[in-house]
């Protein structure tokens, strides 16, 4: 950070006026989940100076061993980052044909460097050979498209003197050090930082938090209160030492429904508090999962492990069938695209979604969990099967407590023939056509 930021963030620090919202009532919380659990399908982007060395966002710094770039060397990206060819209005258009609802952007990673034009630091986009805010582009293109928007916006920060002493390589202290009479000042920073996201960029969707470990440092209580009072519609994830509106598994899918006070970690597959089966409405705990389409975040031009397009279908089905957003991940080029293998299967995607997408959009959990050929989401009185094996002449459900009056195919509308006994539910598969990637058929119920 240069003195001269240092010294307006002194300046201003003091200023500061904090919301007292209370949090035992919010009436707009159910509103913002609606939005949120309808949406169901999104496009995550992780993006910066990274991009240039084919490596992931600030993790050379803190965790070096396995990066073939030193910290200096990292540091000094921002100076040769010139992205010639981004296309906000491209990205947003994308999003659409892929049939995605909502768009996460990287605002700030945990390297400190902004991606948005930030009057508090230098380590900045618009300090580059770029010189331009692309976080204001995409906004905009986002706002003329009516594609909801948020930010993913880092608590730890590299770069700033108040979160860890500076003079000290990243390795050795990038969880942070807030015994140091310094963090209180860094506390500071991030709420003027969230200030600018809150009220430059339009109405947003989400606050995407990211703080690793030891969270509880993070004061998350001011910083919900903040947004709850600048964005009441924005939805808030858990990774500021709160519950918050959604929990967020990461590459990973949970093995049953999450419920309140279940612990959905990160990365830790050992989950708690899940469901076998559908739980009433009010014990259920939103969630997201977030995916990489290969195996990195950011754009690695060596990664070419890329998941197959049904493999994502059923990710997006399976995150569904269990009442969860799917949110996939793109890491554009250095000159700002989007690579033809990530394009290719966005818009499968979305051509499935074209024919399938009201089994998905506004659905939630479905009655039947871990069927072995399939999976079940359901809306109102309609249960969709999305069957992924195709069984052959007939397919059988067991379980379903409601009467079925009418079975049809999406794909081509056709009505199915049927046999209903007690809980069991036996389907004829004359006049469905299986899809590879997923065959939907809608129950629809008394």
């Amino acid at each position: 950070m240069c003195c001269s930021c240092f010294v307006r963030l002194l300046c201003l620090a003091g200023a500061l006026l904090f919301c007292r919202l209370s949090f035992g009532d919010d009436p707009n919380q159910a509103e913002r989940l609606r939005r949120f659990n309808d949406a169901k399908f999104g496009m995550f982007i992780h993006w910066g100076p990274y991009s240039l060395a084919s490596v992931e966002a600030s993790w050379p710094i803190m965790e070096p061993a396995q990066w073939n770039i030193s910290e200096a060397d990292y540091r000094a990206l921002p100076k040769r980052f010139n992205p010639v060819k981004y296309d906000p209005e491209a990205w947003v258009q994308l999003a659409r044909d892929a049939g995605q609802r909502y768009m996460v952007f990287t605002s700030k990673h945990h390297d400190g460097f902004c991606m948005f034009d930030s009057m508090y630091t230098d380590y900045k986009i618009t300090k580059t050979p770029y010189g331009k805010d692309v976080v204001a582009a995409l906004a905009a293109a986002a706002r003329e498209a009516k594609m909801p928007l948020g930010f993913y916006y880092s608590p730890p920060d590299m770069n700033h003197p108040g979160f860890r002493d500076t003079s000290k390589p990243s390795r050795t202290n990038w969880r942070g050090e807030p015994a140091r009479p310094e963090w209180p000042l860094y506390l500071d920073y991030m709420e003027l930082q969230l200030r600018e996201l809150l009220t430059r960029y339009g109405d947003l969707f989400l606050i995407w938090f990211d703080g690793l470990g030891q969270q509880e440092k993070y004061a998350g209580a001011r910083f919900h209160k903040l947004i709850h009072e600048m964005q009441p519609f924005a939805i808030i994830n858990n990774r500021i030492g709160l519950t918050g509106d959604y929990v967020t598994p990461e590459q990973r899918l949970p093995k049953g429904i999450p419920v309140k006070g279940a612990n959905v970690g990160a990365t830790d597959p050992a989950d708690k508090g899940l469901s076998a089966a559908a739980p009433r409405p009010e014990e259920f705990q939103p969630w997201e999962t977030c995916m990489t389409i290969n195996e990195t975040w950011g754009y690695n031009k060596n990664d070419t492990k890329y998941k197959s397009k049904t493999d994502l279908i059923r990710a997006l089905i399976d995150a569904a069938s269990k009442g969860g957003n799917f949110l996939l991940n793109v890491g554009p080029t250095p000159e700002g695209t989007i690579q033809p293998e990530f394009e290719e299967r966005l818009r499968g995607i979305g051509q499935w979604l074209k024919t399938n997408g009201e089994a998905i959009y506004g659905t939630t959990y479905g009655p039947l969990q871990d069927l072995p050929f399939g999976r079940t989401t359901s809306k109102g009185k309609t249960i969709y099967l999305h069957v992924f094996d195709w069984p052959g002449a007939s397919m059988e459900l067991t379980g379903l407590n409601a009467r079925v009056r009418n079975v049809r195919a999406l794909s081509g509308g056709a009505a199915l023939k049927y046999a209903q006994t007690g809980d069991k539910l036996v389907i004829s598969t004359d006049g469905a056509t299986p899809d590879p990637d997923a065959t939907v058929l809608a129950i629809e119920t008394r």
